[in-house]
């Protein structure tokens, strides 16, 4: 071979070899990045198109609060599991925000939503092909909005990966202040509350707005480490990192040396905040959150619904009042003992079960409750909220007090309520027997008062809506109306005279008989013999159907005689309800409580459209039945069993006593044109109140307190006879007499 040969295969193999070596490093040092490239490629043309819409950021709805007022807007309940309050961007301060980006993201008016170093660490382990490891990277603070709002806290490749992606398509669709906004209002910051709005009034007690600088750098160190920086837990770790924030805020010419300086000098007070809530409207704003229950479910409690109601807090104020009153009299003076009994024997730490116990109760007309954490002979040693000890003598009967057979008596554990007079404390108890009152507006139904017992936080049982109770002789109207519908007047003469039907003899209540004696005296005295043969005369059937057009459920009425004495049971409301249509002409209206509803925006979202006595109200009795039955009614008042209403000097009430003859049940419902009120009063248990418990010594008082404030300033004009709507019945006018026994 020549040599020029030679030297062209010596070429060629260094050729060769070059190209070898070209080839390795293209394997080396381009494949693996194009090959990355084209994985991530891949991923995000795939999973870009599956991410949420951004646009839904904007109307995406903060878990806020269910708030329910008065009709004076007064808040009078909230409902839900967490703390919310939506302010918008330019409403949260300065320092506030700076703290928060100091602390979290300074860069985030810089970047385009993704952490640099972050992306090469998350490529990195692509190139390994670790999808479903897991990973921790810092995140910006858009990203910690991708993956609040609509990712999971999973430490894996994949949610990383699609949390960078959101955060990207979030910063092209949407300007910095309003990821900002969303950061401000949605973050968890500890004790169940979102926002740095919420957190602020948790925390310090005060507007977000009023927040000092040190306060601030507080706050802005929860979103790390919501539970080990909680300032009311761990206050010493919570200043460390406020001072790290302030630092590093100095050091990004956030703030001078000089407001360094007095930050970290300010004394902080945390001040754990506590919702002012009219106490004596809690039942009607329990009876609002069932109502909003029921029209949206859970949603009622995370939409930031803003709920009026109908009622008046200063109506609620009195009614209360006037109930207490009237429950603290026609209590036992005997002490009944302990409200409950903890086990504080299995503990090294009873400061701390007392006060978490306590935390759950509350004071009500300065009764506190309190636990004996010692006792010797007649002297407790006690503990009531905040720590607080002291002594009080307890009487020998409480410390062997017992209830219905149940051993009650005081000892090391009990729990009960005490009374401070100076610097002294003093046994004291609630009362045990319970009542109701409900107040509502005759023509529409819209309620102006509800007391469902003695105390909401003992019991949230609304007697004045949820309980049944016999209401004796308050329920004769009824009885009297339908007779009213057969012809009779209130002149037809009845013989008030013993008798016995089928073996059972109805009794007056007092015991007395009159003989013959017009309706409408009948019903003055409350006699139940005459109520009895009215009903007879009709015949049950007749009387049971007619009564439900009051809007009593057939299963309450019996079908028997004996529903003519008020043998039936149901509840105040429903008494007022069907008091109501006395007094408005004859129409049927229903009781509410909800009139309006707003979004968290400040929308109206719903409105209540009542049913209106005299327009669109269903008219179930005619306008002279109603009036003649207002002028019987207002015979009770003037000389029958109600004359202690008097008091109230007004010619435009009317009203009916109830007891039932074993003193068990009293009532009282009466009404002027334009407001009626129902009051119940006796033992959850049914037991006797008293032997001298009747409707007009119990029930009648409170009405009385209550509809003289209700109705002051409202004219005096008497009730005037009401013509028009659909007459139901067509009664005869020719009046009939009911005398002999041979009905029976």
């Amino acid at each position: 071979m020549s040599s020029r040969s030679q030297n062209r295969s010596r070429q060629h193999k260094r050729s060769f070899q070059l190209s070898g070596i070209t080839k390795f490093a293209l394997c080396a040092f381009v494949l693996p990045p194009l090959l990355v490239a084209a994985v991530l490629t891949t991923a995000v043309m795939t999973t870009y198109p599956k991410l949420p819409r951004v646009t839904e950021i904007k109307k995406s709805q903060l878990k806020e609060p269910l708030s329910i007022y008065s009709s004076d807007g007064i808040l009078i309940g909230t409902y839900g599991n967490e703390r919310r309050e939506f302010t918008t961007i330019d409403k949260f301060p300065k320092v506030l925000r700076d703290a928060v980006l100091a602390a979290e993201d300074q860069h985030f008016y810089q970047h385009h939503g993704i952490n640099s170093t972050g992306l090469f660490r998350l490529i990195g382990k692509v190139v390994v092909g670790d999808f479903f490891g897991k990973v921790s990277l810092n995140s910006t603070l858009t990203q910690q909005v991708a993956r609040n709002i609509y990712l999971t806290n999973e430490q894996s490749t994949t949610r990383k990966f699609n949390e960078m992606l959101l955060a990207y398509k979030m910063e092209r669709e949407l300007s910095k202040d309003e990821i900002l906004e969303v950061y401000f209002n949605q973050i968890y910051l500890g004790e169940k509350t979102y926002g740095f709005a919420a957190a602020a009034k948790l925390y310090f007690n005060k507007p977000v707005q009023d927040l000092t600088l040190a306060e601030a750098a507080i706050l802005a160190g929860l979103p790390k480490a919501p539970s080990a920086f909680n300032p009311l837990k761990n206050p010493e770790r919570a200043k460390q990192r406020q001072e790290a924030i302030l630092k590093k805020m100095l050091d990004l010419g956030m703030i001078t040396s000089a407001q360094h300086q007095a930050a970290l000098n300010q004394e902080l007070f945390y001040e754990r905040y506590r919702l002012q809530v009219n106490q004596d409207s809690l039942y009607a704003a329990e009876m609002a959150r069932l109502a909003l229950y029921e029209k949206y479910g859970e949603d009622a409690y995370t939409q930031g619904f803003k709920v009026y109601t109908t009622v008046s807090i200063a109506n609620q104020k009195v009614a209360t009042a006037a109930l207490r009153r009237a429950l603290h009299t026609w209590t036992s003076k005997n002490y009944r003992g302990a409200e409950a009994q903890l086990d504080l024997s299995s503990t090294d730490d009873v400061d701390s079960v007392v006060e978490q116990h306590l935390a759950k109760l509350s004071t009500v007309e300065g009764m506190i409750p309190a636990v004996i954490i010692g006792i010797n002979r007649n002297v407790a040693e006690i503990q009531i909220q905040g720590g607080i000890k002291a002594q009080i003598t307890v009487p020998v009967e409480a410390i062997g007090a017992k209830r219905l057979g149940e051993n009650r008596g005081l000892k090391v554990g009990s729990v009960i309520r005490v009374k401070k007079n100076g610097n002294a404390y003093a046994l004291t108890q609630q009362p045990e027997i319970q009542g109701a009152l409900i107040s509502m507006e005759t023509e529409t139904g819209a309620i102006r008062a509800v007391v469902g017992g003695y105390d909401f936080h003992s019991s949230q049982f609304n007697r004045a809506t949820q309980s049944t109770r016999t209401t004796g002789d308050a329920f004769m109207p009824f009885v009297y109306s339908a007779a009213l519908s057969k012809g009779m007047t209130p002149a037809t003469l009845v013989n008030d005279a013993p008798f016995t039907y089928k073996g059972w003899s109805p009794q007056n209540l007092d015991g007395s008989h009159d003989g013959m004696m017009p309706l409408s005296t009948a019903l003055i005295k409350s006699k139940n013999v005459v109520s009895v043969r009215v009903a007879h005369a009709m015949g049950v059937p007749y009387v049971h159907k007619y009564i439900q057009r009051f809007g009593f459920r057939p299963k309450q009425i019996p079908e028997e005689l004996k529903l003519a004495t008020g043998k039936v049971s149901v509840n105040p409301l429903q008494m007022a309800e069907g008091y109501a249509a006395f007094a408005n002409g004859g129409y049927r209206v229903s009781g509410y409580i909800v009139d309006k509803i707003y979004d968290s925006k400040g929308n109206l979202r719903a409105r209540m459209e009542p049913l209106v006595a005299g327009q669109n109200a269903q008219q179930i009795i005619d306008s002279k039945n109603a009036y003649l039955m207002t002028t019987m009614l207002r015979g009770v008042i003037t000389s029958g069993t109600a004359r202690h209403a008097n008091a109230l000097g007004r010619r435009d009430i009317a009203g009916k006593t109830g007891t039932t003859n074993d003193n068990k049940d009293t009532w009282f419902v009466g009404y002027n044109p334009k407001l009626v009120t129902a009051v119940y009063i006796g033992y959850d248990t049914p037991r006797r109140i008293a032997q001298k418990a009747y409707g007009d010594t119990v029930a009648l008082p409170v009405w009385v307190d209550y509809m003289k404030f209700a109705l002051k300033g409202m004219p005096d004009v008497g009730f005037q006879p009401k013509t028009g709507g659909k007459i139901m019945d067509k009664s005869p006018t020719k009046p009939v007499v009911i005398n002999n026994d041979d009905l029976f």
